[in-house]
């Protein structure tokens, strides 16, 4: 593939389309950091992307998924949708990926979704706030329906007369539940296993070079709950918040794993090398020799960041996994074969691995304000993290943090570190969540305010009113501006925003409307409207001129 070498200045940095760094994987499959390519000269096809009008939402607390001017959605699956006569869609929708089946058709493929958490209120008609001690009242057969609605989903769609639809009972469509069998991907067994049972806390994650599904295990403590060590290495177990472990005896150390997800056949194995903690994502990057580099970040109140390089071509196992000091600019190895400090704590790399942050801590590395999704542009090669917030050290708005690997390359050990943009009132926004690039490299943005804190009186995200979608342009007068194009239903986040390989849809998921019901007769939001008349977490995919525009339709190289 060839590109135009003329040298031009965006808001994320001087670079040159020949610097172009995303690997060949991520041209085809319709991910996120989709490189651009444009025909002809390129300055026409900058100049049309500039006249490109973006309406900016003003911020809304209304009861419905609002898009600007050029945009339009339709429902592509919700909870409890049929995917095939055994299966339904899970609860709690995050992060989507869609895979074409074909490279030559775009409009049929896989879509993997995450399901996070559940709500128990709705999921197995349970209410935690009607009881002193709600654990004590919980039974088998509630915990089961909330395994079930937890993990993932692969449905296989189609796009027909401008619709997504569900191609129902297709081979391909299955469930990953907490219940699934999988696989540890690691030579020495946890907790005396080498295949455990299920997965959980599934927020955002990610896709290989050799197009699998990456989905991470995040708060993983609410379920099974976790092993707390004190100075001297004794072990306490902490109760997890939904009772789990009350009824199936399976050890916090399964979880907390990023999980990859064969599309085709649904095997799924647990990455061990990539450490055990708070997983919001996995972004991997394939070197010119194969190997990988996976970045992901820990999602809790001063955690860390981590890098993932493989000493094996297509390896997510052989490798080193580092933590960063961004203060000092330097990628910290967690190998106790060479880390004195963690030989002392620690019985082997295992451990190390199982107690990540832990490790992380006693190397030194940087506190970070909740580290979420982590994007590379494919222009400039900087790597973009999400800060959401950290209220215990009054940042209650979060910020974009932008490292730069010294001299572009991914497995350097030093970088550069610096805030791309902070929240707050002044750029319109507030708790940066998930990052998407598209085709012609604006960065898009959703939002992660809770559910308990938006739209009250005499709280810091009053301005802001709903969580929302947020474009930011590379080029044109708005160039560098925090545009809000999609404002989401009352309690809801927009999660997983990801555009399909043609470019003109974008898969959005709409994460826990609702979600401050108290009372299933007076729900606090009735999102997407159907004939149950409760809100339902869904998939939609947005479509529109203004998508096509902003992805340089019919200009974009094959």
């Amino acid at each position: 593939m060839e590109y135009n070498r003329r040298k031009f200045i965006s808001f994320l940095g001087k670079a040159s389309l020949g610097a172009i760094i995303a690997p060949p994987f991520l041209t085809s499959c319709g991910n996120n950091t989709t490189p651009t390519a444009l025909k002809n000269d390129n300055n026409t096809h900058l100049e049309k992307l500039k006249k490109v009008v973006l309406e900016n939402l003003l911020p809304s607390d209304e009861d419905d998924l609002l898009l600007t001017k050029g945009l339009n959605y339709h429902t592509v699956i919700k909870w409890r949708d049929k995917i095939n006569n055994l299966d339904t869609f899970g609860f709690n929708n995050d992060f989507t990926c869609f895979l074409p089946l074909d490279d030559k058709n775009p409009k049929d493929g896989l879509l993997w979704v995450n399901h996070e958490y559940v709500n128990p209120l709705f999921v197995s008609d349970f209410n935690f706030k009607e009881y002193k001690n709600p654990l004590q009242h919980r039974t088998l057969e509630q915990i089961d329906k909330e395994m079930y609605n937890v993990g993932g989903t692969i449905v296989r769609i189609k796009e027909e007369d401008g619709k997504w639809k569900i191609v129902k009972n297709d081979p391909h469509n299955r469930r990953i539940t907490g219940k699934t069998p999988i696989t540890l991907n690691w030579d020495i067994p946890i907790k005396g296993k080498d295949t455990v049972i299920g997965t959980n806390s599934n927020c955002s994650g990610g896709i290989t070079p050799w197009n699998t599904f990456l989905t991470c295990e995040e708060n993983y403590d609410g379920f099974f709950g976790e092993t707390q060590y004190d100075e001297n290495n004794v072990a306490t177990h902490i109760p997890s918040s939904y009772g789990w472990e009350n009824f199936y005896k399976y050890p916090p150390e399964h979880y907390g794993w990023v999980v990859e997800i064969d599309p085709k056949s649904g095997s799924a194995q647990k990455h061990i090398a990539l450490g055990r903690f708070a997983h919001e994502c996995c972004t991997v990057y394939e070197l010119k020799d194969k190997r990988v580099v996976a970045y992901t970040g820990d999602d809790s109140n001063s955690e860390h960041l981590y890098k993932f390089v493989s000493s094996k071509p297509n390896s997510l196992k052989d490798g080193t996994l580092y933590v960063a000091d961004t203060k000092n600019g330097k990628w910290l190895p967690l190998d106790w074969e060479n880390q004195p400090v963690l030989k002392a704590k620690f019985k082997n790399q295992t451990e190390v691995l199982i107690r990540t942050r832990e490790a992380a801590k006693l190397l030194g590395a940087t506190e970070l304000n909740r580290p979420e999704d982590i994007e590379i542009d494919p222009i400039t090669g900087n790597i973009f993290v999400s800060l959401t917030n950290n209220k215990d050290k009054n940042d209650f708005h979060g910020s974009i943090l932008k490292i730069e690997e010294t001299n572009g390359n991914f497995d350097a050990l030093t970088f550069k570190a610096s805030t791309y943009i902070a929240g707050g009132e002044e750029n319109g926004f507030s708790c940066p969540d998930n990052l998407a690039f598209d085709l012609s490299g604006n960065l898009w943005m959703t939002s992660d305010m809770s559910g308990d804190s938006m739209n009250k009186k005499n709280k810091p995200y009053m301005p802001f009113k709903n969580n929302s979608l947020f474009v930011i342009p590379r080029y044109g007068e708005n160039a560098g501006k925090v545009i809000r194009i999609a404002s989401a239903p009352r309690d809801a986040e927009l999660t997983g925003p990801w555009f399909s390989p043609d470019g003109k849809t974008l898969f959005l998921s709409v994460q826990h409307p609702g979600e401050q019901t108290k009372d299933l007769k007076n729900p606090t939001s009735k999102w997407p409207f159907d004939e149950d008349n409760i809100p339902k977490p869904a998939v939609v995919a947005i479509t529109g001129d203004l998508i096509e525009k902003m992805n340089l339709l019919n200009q974009i190289e094959a």
